[in-house]
């Protein structure tokens, strides 16, 4: 066989490789809608009838921890924790960790709640570090329910875990502390806890919001704005898809891996007996669900991982190409560090749909195809200096995987406006389809940047923080 033999067959087998993966993503994205737009529809109606204020006044309803780490927020902490005492629930409390923060944090919280040190019993279970100032409560009752630790510095996953041994409430809900929570969160949230009865609902999602310019006033939301900037606006689009379409669909088929670390609830007693949070990993949220699933699965019992698609939190994103690339980064690293770590479940017939669907998919569509893109973009390029190329071909391929793209968009936003319909102001509609058309020129390639540089970061370069994500908060204006 000569060199040019060798050459022709080489390059047919990345012809056909590089067709067959984008008709995978193409079809799966497909699927995806589908099952999503039939969960959503049935998941209305269901609702529809549900009167979820029963929860707020039963005496029976379970008890719910809302455990929020914070590492220097002075900025916005007191507001934030104002948001999250104003929950219409009735058995509840609000674990504040301050992960050992070097601002003034723990003083304007114990100026704004009239805070004093007590005594309080930890049931250490899971490993963590140790206290510094100590456990506060209010001297005010209108606060009972709020209770701040102050510990040493030992990372998010480390304040969750202690919020886990502190709590002593049957469910846990675990929030990035500036996150803002709609009034009724935790009563949509626990519903699918209580209305299984055939299996175990361990842990419950629900959809994250991107609240840039909107109106927020004494820690509510008054007014949904649509953002100015370009890349706060395409993130609302990658958010309405992949909450509304993706995550949706996965929870549809009981194979969601991943629950966002901005606010999700858990089952206490098996985020225990898991060992809670790895502390060695910066993707603690999907880590902890796969441990969890996995857990149900070699204890051979029937569970559940639900997901709520109304918009229960509203977050900050970021604003900035440097600390949008740094988060996108430290997602891919996550990722990786958990398929690696649980590499036993792919494609193992003892893990079912757990090992032979969600797992395989995740390796594919979210740990390799931006390297396989990147491949692919270098293999083009071979072409063009090296092969005779039809062009109207190129051209019409590159438009038919935009033209997909802009209709997956428009699937999400018209979902959307057919279901929850945030943003109602007059020429948001606009400026979204706007988005729509620019969004693959803005955002994926800082996104397909984010995760290579992910790649290389984690098998090259030793420092493996978890990262800084600067926000700079969250304001009435």
């Amino acid at each position: 066989m000569d060199f040019n033999e060798v050459l022709r067959n080489t390059l047919l087998f990345f012809h056909y490789f590089f067709l067959v993966f984008t008709l995978l993503i193409i079809g799966s994205y497909i699927l995806l809608a589908i099952f999503s737009s039939k969960e959503t529809v049935d998941y209305l109606k269901k609702n529809s009838f549900v009167y979820h204020k029963d929860l707020l006044n039963s005496s029976i309803a379970p008890s719910i921890s809302i455990i929020a780490p914070a590492y220097n927020e002075s900025l916005n902490i007191v507001e934030n924790v104002r948001s999250l005492l104003s929950t219409h629930y009735v058995n509840y409390d609000v674990i504040i960790i301050n992960d050992g923060s070097s601002d003034d944090s723990l003083e304007r919280l114990i100026k704004a709640y009239d805070l004093e040190k007590v005594e309080y019993l930890i049931n250490q279970k899971i490993p963590t570090k140790p206290l510094r100032a100590g456990v506060f409560k209010s001297k005010n009752p209108a606060f009972e329910k709020l209770i701040i630790v102050d510990k040493e510095n030992g990372g998010k996953s480390d304040a969750l875990n202690f919020g886990i041994n502190i709590s002593n409430s049957k469910y846990l809900a675990c929030i990035d502390v500036d996150c803002l929570l709609m009034a009724d969160s935790l009563q949509r949230m626990v519903k699918p806890f209580l209305e299984y009865t055939d299996r175990k609902v361990i842990a419950s999602g629900g959809v994250i919001r991107i609240a840039n310019s909107c109106k927020i006033e004494n820690g509510k939301l008054i007014e949904v704005n649509f953002p100015d900037k370009w890349l706060e606006r395409v993130q609302i689009l990658e958010y309405l898809r992949s909450f509304l379409l993706g995550r949706m669909a996965w929870a549809k088929l009981n194979g969601l891996l991943v629950i966002s670390g901005a606010f999700g609830m858990f089952d206490r007693e098996i985020a225990i007996k898991v060992g809670g949070y790895d502390i060695t990993t910066v993707g603690e949220d999907m880590e902890i669900i796969v441990r969890m699933r996995k857990y149900m699965e070699e204890q051979n019992l029937k569970y559940k991982v639900a997901y709520i698609p109304d918009p229960l939190c509203w977050t900050e994103a970021p604003n900035d190409r440097k600390i949008l690339i740094s988060q996108r980064n430290r997602w891919t690293r996550g990722t990786i560090e958990t398929l690696k770590t649980h590499r036993n479940i792919g494609l193992n017939y003892k893990y079912r749909l757990l090992g032979l669907l969600s797992f395989p998919y995740w390796f594919i569509f979210e740990r390799i195809a931006p390297i396989v893109e990147v491949l692919g973009m270098l293999y083009f390029l071979f072409l063009v200096v090296y092969q005779p190329l039809n062009w109207s071909f190129v051209v019409g391929l590159f438009l038919l995987a935009y033209l997909f793209s802009l209709l997956f968009s428009f699937i999400a936003v018209f979902t959307e406006e057919f279901t929850y319909h945030q943003y109602k102001k007059k020429g948001i509609g606009l400026k979204l389809v706007l988005t729509i058309f620019l969004e693959p020129f803005i955002l994926h390639p800082l996104v397909l940047y984010a995760a290579i540089k992910g790649n290389i970061d984690y098998y090259f370069n030793k420092n493996k923080k978890w990262g800084v994500m600067v926000r700079k908060g969250l304001s009435s204006k």
